[in-house]
């Protein structure tokens, strides 16, 4: 038994130091996977190798730096192999600023490649404050090589025709359709496509509206978009304008005639107006004219009264006979007598 004692030491000692070991290696290989996952997200190994097969080159220390600038490497890398591959002439730090900056570096990468395709000249700078200035740079450039046909007007707006009066007065309802190319020197600070439906529609109603008869601009439709043309209408935006086509012309309402069916009715109405104005003038008059004669017929009525009263008084006063109060009353007959003769039987 004394012996087996040490032995049973020995054992546990033993025991402990490989469960001492045992803890620590294990504490080793999580922190190696640690390290291994630390270094795998910040050096991307698949974009590293992608850059060197494609010869686009990309140091893991550029990586890195890009994982503590927090700026996505395939965002930069992914975009800048394809540049390099179409022999674009950028570098990871001109895509690393424009991110930064709030662009979309593929956007901007793809119009290059576009705009190099289709031999447009435009540099990276260029792009790059066309995308910063909130338009399309890979749009405008597809618009460079194929034009857009806008419509004019806008349907979207509620209006299917443009109405315009010939000088005859004859209404015409045209339809135009505006081929247009996007211009990448004015793009930054030019006016959109609605400047360009609104100056086209204004030019073709000013065209229609100086011509003599509509039946000219029937016959010759192509008058409209010369004229139009001929104004410069894309002057100050981000547009050329390559053609101006008149799709459809129809004849609408004859303004002028309602035009003067509506002044005649208007000049009538204040014949009118005037008529019953002198009308109640009149009558005004004639009601006066009737007062006055009451009051005049009141005024005889007044002095007739009087008369037998004079009468009375010079018969008391002695400067009225009997005799002469009888004459006057047959003076008095006779006339009486004489007017009702004179009348009118019909009267």
């Amino acid at each position: 038994m004394l012996h087996a004692l040490p032995v049973l030491a020995a054992g546990s000692s033993i025991g402990s130091d490989l469960g001492g070991l045992t803890g620590f290696s294990i504490g080793v290989i999580i922190a190696i996977v640690v390290l291994v996952l630390l270094f795998l997200y910040l050096v991307p190994l698949r974009l590293y190798f992608a850059a060197r097969f494609a010869k686009a080159h990309v140091g893991l220390v550029n990586l890195i730096v890009m994982r503590f600038r927090r700026i996505p490497p395939a965002l930069i890398v992914d975009p800048y192999i394809a540049a390099r591959q179409a022999q674009i002439p950028l570098t990871t730090n001109d895509l690393e600023t424009h991110y930064l900056a709030g662009g979309h570096v593929l956007n901007v990468v793809r119009a290059l490649i576009s705009a190099d395709k289709a031999g447009i000249p435009l540099t990276f700078q260029k792009a790059a404050a066309i995308d910063l200035a909130g338009r399309d740079v890979f749009e405008a450039v597809q618009m460079s090589v194929q034009p857009r046909v806008i419509d004019a007007p806008d349907p979207a707006k509620g209006r299917q025709t443009l109405d315009a009066v010939a000088v005859d007065g004859i209404q015409l309802k045209a339809k135009a359709r505006v081929t247009v190319r996007a211009n990448l020197d004015r793009l930054i600070g030019g006016a959109t496509e609605e400047t360009i439906i609104a100056r086209v529609g204004e030019g073709i109603v000013s065209a229609i509206g100086s011509s003599e008869t509509f039946k000219r601009v029937l016959e010759n439709p192509d008058l409209i978009s010369k004229n139009v043309l001929a104004k410069g209408l894309d002057a100050q935006t981000a547009f050329e304008i390559v053609s101006i086509d008149i799709a459809d012309v129809d004849v609408g309402d004859n303004i002028g005639a309602k035009l003067q069916i509506e002044q005649a009715n208007a000049d009538k109405q204040m014949a009118q107006a005037k008529a019953e104005a002198r009308r109640a003038l009149a009558v005004a008059s004639e009601q006066e004219m009737r007062a006055r004669e009451q009051e005049m017929r009141a005024k005889v009525v007044e002095a007739e009264a009087e008369v037998p009263l004079a009468i009375a008084e010079s018969f008391r006063s002695g400067n009225l006979g009997i005799m002469d109060y009888y004459r006057l009353k047959n003076i008095q007959a006779d006339t009486g007598m004489r007017e009702s003769i004179s009348k009118d039987p019909g009267e």
